[in-house]
């Protein structure tokens, strides 16, 4: 009969999806916040190379579970479909919303199918109306990280559901619906831990619904049973063996998850939870005052807060406080409850005692009768338990409706109930749209939680609107001076607005506020993990000045005093090392935070730095590939590998040095640096289109990048094709006017290539005027006054060349023949064809001295990176053009083959001056 009376027909099943659809339409416009970033955008177990073992390893943000920061939120299974929405549309939000909203529908039905169990049809239909539109759940259907809910509730029915049909006939014992049960359990607790309370509910059930006892008659027979006036019933050993086959598997259940835990609570602070840490008889008063808190929400949900923590709910810190009366009045009717419930037998009865059991057991992990939480009041945990709220309003309209006299006023004010929540849901759903407009929401409501300020001033950082965060940050820190977060986001913010002064400042009072260390006593047990930061945001923003690197460093040794396993403190401190030109303190900094998590990959990119500035580019490699085998999309290691191995001049290093600068532009599609990077490996590999359309495309992306312009001119200028790379010479000096590798390249082109002497003059005279000592550009023009016939002219500039490089060869051999030429012949007669002769000879010269630009430029880009990660590319873009003295072997060699051309040459002219 309850099987039957239990079937949800498609209409409906239709109704429920056409309400839920109607109030939750709008959730699939919203984004990810608050939470969600956490468990969604930061939580790298979403990504499909993460193996699928981290989910059953990690927290349910991603932290591994043996780590003390960890919140110690096992729910592998509800991460599951995360990975399985980022697998098929990444961070579209939409996607996440949307199978949120499907499982809310399924909770929905199969709620039905539970009520059916204890209410006719038409008061079941109500109860799950009622439990579709309230507005209570918009946090757990519109905040994705509510799926846990969603999920552990679909599995939680389920399991009661299931439960239900282990009565036989002649109340014999049905073992698999049992066996059923505790999987489905074992399934719902993996989604949220408060599955695992259906035991509860279930064990209720078989007492006092299956077997039909009422406390009275219970009590009777157990006194009986004691004082040996009667054996036990069969029916009793029956009901006995299904309850300890129930609790056995509990306690397996719980003894599994207290593993998985590793026998540790959670960490949480008085910030997240205040009467935690109160003493008595606060703590149990505030605690008990919660209760009705949470029944005045579900009574009358008109005001919605997403984050009820710190100083939300004032403390009831005395029994004289007027909101003891609260508490006392929800335990009577409570009480009430519970004795009519439990004391009368009829169907009545067992409706209210299964409502009670699904109010009270699920929200007993969440209570902090037991143990405490990091949350005050959190209206995602109200999920399961408005089913039982839920059930007990649609029995009571139940009894209203009964009677003619009020069966028209019930039936309006029901309506009026579900037409005014499903709008507020419906309104509701807009304040999840950002993370500015949820927060901003609940400051609404409550003012006096400094966490809603801060979150706001987040909201408001994000968008770069520093001006408008740092009011909401300061007024965080005036509702609660003594939040060290509040400070700390201060200081950052005037950090963000360059205003250094009084970001230290900030960071000082954030400081004093910190715990003082207590021998014997741990220090983590006593403060927030990441409250630890202002140690390291204080020692980065002093670091800046040269002089305070020491006084940076001391406060790095300081956090990691503290703290011997924070990690953060370690790879700031290598970043400093390195800055402070300490590469073997920094090398012992990284690999004491490598003893912590061999899993970072930007640990192994660090360390790659280090082992480049100790010129070990073995070692560099090396952990660069580690970095990116834990990381294959880390961008820096890609780009900084690449350049490695294009740097080694090992040809067979430069197919994977390709393919990594590929895979960095596909990262990175508008970093101008891998394009250009891509055309210099194309250059090397004597493929000229191909570098060039790479150049190309770096000068695209960004239209002053020096190197690029420079390097595409010359690749035209070796590729007999100078006159196209005038304009893009033009480009370059108009960017850069003193690029003197620029000038040089240009006077060449014009006065071997156009016969502009005055053009070519002009360059080589301005590279003069920039530096009167540059011996190419000085004896270029030389060539230019030879090719004036100004032999005199040549002859003085020649000499005044010569003291500048007086051990070069060729200068002196010139000088030479321009004086030969000065004794024996005259200037009209003698100029033209030497002169040519020479210029084409200096082309030669030149072209080796290009050579030695593009190396250099090439070279220069591949400067490596010290300090943070994040300040990688400016750093490239800043060292662009720097010169570095040192040379492969393979580019020593071909100067040298280039050396010894261009001195053939010269001595064919020499030969032809002289009239041989």
């Amino acid at each position: 009969l309850l099987e039957k009376m239990a079937d949800v027909s498609l209409k409906e099943a239709a109704l429920i999806l056409g309400v839920v659809a109607a109030c939750y339409w709008n959730s699939l416009f919203c984004g990810f916040v608050f939470d969600d970033v956490s468990a969604i955008l930061d939580n790298k177990d979403l990504h499909p190379s993460t193996p699928l073992k981290n989910l059953f390893q990690n927290d349910f943000w991603g932290t591994p579970m043996s780590e003390e920061r960890s919140h110690k939120s096992y729910r592998p299974l509800t991460v599951l479909t995360f990975r399985l929405n980022y697998l098929f549309s990444e961070l579209n939000a939409v996607s996440y919303h949307f199978l949120n909203l499907v499982f809310h529908v399924v909770v929905c039905i199969v709620f039905l199918k539970v009520c059916k169990l204890f209410l006719d049809s038409r008061s079941s239909i109500v109860a799950s109306l009622l439990f579709a539109v309230h507005p209570i759940h918009t946090e757990a259907v519109t905040g994705v990280v509510g799926r846990a809910e969603l999920l552990s509730s679909i599995f939680f029915l389920a399991a009661f559901l299931s439960y239900t049909k282990s009565k036989g006939p002649d109340n014999t014992i049905v073992w698999t619906p049992i066996a059923v049960t505790v999987f489905l359990v074992a399934v719902a607790t993996l989604c949220k831990e408060q599955g695992i309370t259906v035991v509860g509910i279930c064990c209720v059930y078989e007492v006092f619904i299956a077997q039909g006892y009422t406390l009275p008659v219970l009590l009777d027979t157990a006194v009986q049973i004691l004082r040996g006036k009667g054996n036990i019933p069969f029916s009793v050993l029956q009901t006995l063996l299904k309850l300890i086959v129930l609790m056995f598997s509990t306690l397996l259940l719980v003894v599994v998850r207290v593993q998985v835990i590793q026998s540790q609570l959670p960490v949480f602070t008085r910030f997240d939870n205040p009467a935690a840490v109160s003493p008595s008889p606060a703590r149990q008063l505030t605690f008990n005052y919660l209760l009705p808190v949470n029944a005045w929400l579900l009574l009358n949900p008109s005001e919605l807060c997403c984050d009820w923590t710190m100083g939300t709910i004032p403390l009831v810190e005395s029994l004289l406080d007027v909101r003891n009366v609260a508490t006392l009045t929800f335990f009577c009717f409570l009480g009430s409850l519970i004795v009519f419930s439990l004391r009368y037998p009829g169907d009545s009865s067992k409706t209210v005692l299964m409502a009670l059991c699904l109010i009270v057991l699920p929200f007993i992990p969440a209570s902090n009768l037991f143990f405490p939480v990091g949350f005050v009041v959190a209206e995602r945990v109200l999920y399961v338990p408005s089913m039982g709220f839920c059930i007990l309003v649609a029995h009571g309209w139940k009894k209203l409706s009964n009677k003619s006299v009020l069966r028209k006023i019930s039936c309006v004010c029901l309506a009026v109930v579900l037409f005014t929540h499903a709008l507020k849901t419906l309104h509701r759903n807009w304040d999840w749209e950002s993370e500015y407009t949820l927060f901003m929401s609940a400051l609404k409501v409550n003012k006096n939680n400094a966490k809603l300020w801060n979150n706001v001033g987040h909201a408001l950082e994000n968008e770069k609107n520093f001006e408008r965060a740092l009011q909401f940050f300061i007024q965080a820190t005036q509702v609660q001076p003594d939040d060290i977060g509040a400070h700390m986001n201060v200081g950052r913010t005037y950090k963000n607005l360059n205003k250094t002064k009084e970001a230290e400042e900030s960071y000082m009072i954030a400081k004093s506020l910190m715990p003082q260390i207590i021998p014997g006593k741990k220090y983590a047990a006593r403060v927030a993990p990441n409250h630890l930061n202002v140690y390291i945001n204080l020692a980065n923003l002093i670091r800046a000045n040269e002089s305070r690197l020491e006084e940076a460093d001391q406060l790095y040794r300081q956090a990691i005093s503290m703290r011997p396993d924070f990690k953060q403190a370690y790879i700031s401190r290598g970043e400093l090392l390195l800055k402070m030109n300490k590469p073997l303190k920094a090398k012992e900094a990284y690999l004491r935070a490598l003893e912590l998590d061999r899993t970072n990959a930007d640990l192994w990119y660090n360390l790659a730095i280090v082992y480049i500035e100790l010129k070990d580019s073995t070692e560099a490699l090396k952990n660069f590939n580690r970095a990116l085998e834990l990381n294959p999309a880390h961008k820096l290691a890609l780009f900084n590998s690449a350049l490695l191995m294009q740097e080694s001049g090992d040809a067979r290093l430069r197919p994977e040095a390709k393919q990594r600068l590929l895979n960095y532009v596909k990262e990175e599609p508008q970093d101008a640096n891998g394009y250009f990077n891509l055309g210099m490996l194309a250059m090397d590999d004597k493929k000229d289109m191909e570098a060039e359309a790479w150049m190309k495309k770096a000068i695209r992306l960004q239209p002053n990048f020096r190197s690029a312009l420079f390097n595409l001119a010359l690749l035209y200028s070796q590729t007999a094709k100078e006159l196209m790379a005038l304009p893009i010479l033009e480009d370059l000096l108009r960017y850069y006017p003193d690029h003197t590798k620029g000038l040089i390249l240009k006077g060449d082109i014009l006065m071997n290539q156009k016969k502009d002497i005055s053009g070519a003059k002009m360059c080589f005279e301005k590279i003069l005027a920039l530096d009167p000592n540059n011996v190419q550009g000085k004896h270029n023009l030389c060539v230019v006054y030879f090719e004036e016939r100004d032999l005199k002219k040549a002859e003085k500039c020649l000499v005044e060349t010569l003291a500048l490089a007086p051990h070069e060869e060729y200068i002196q051999r010139h000088l030479n023949i321009v004086r030969s030429k000065i004794a024996s012949l005259g200037a009209a007669e003698q100029s033209s064809l030497p002169a040519d002769r020479i210029a084409a000879a200096e082309e030669k010269k030149k072209s080796f001295e290009n050579l030695k630009e593009v190396k250099n430029e090439k070279k220069t880009t591949q400067t490596t990176v010290k300090g943070q990660l994040k300040n990688k590319k400016q750093t490239e873009k800043n060292n662009m053009d720097k010169e570095t003295p040192k040379k492969s072997t393979k580019e020593i060699k071909d100067i040298e083959k280039k050396r010894v051309a261009a001195l053939k040459r010269l001595e064919e002219i020499e030969r032809i001056l002289n009239g041989e």
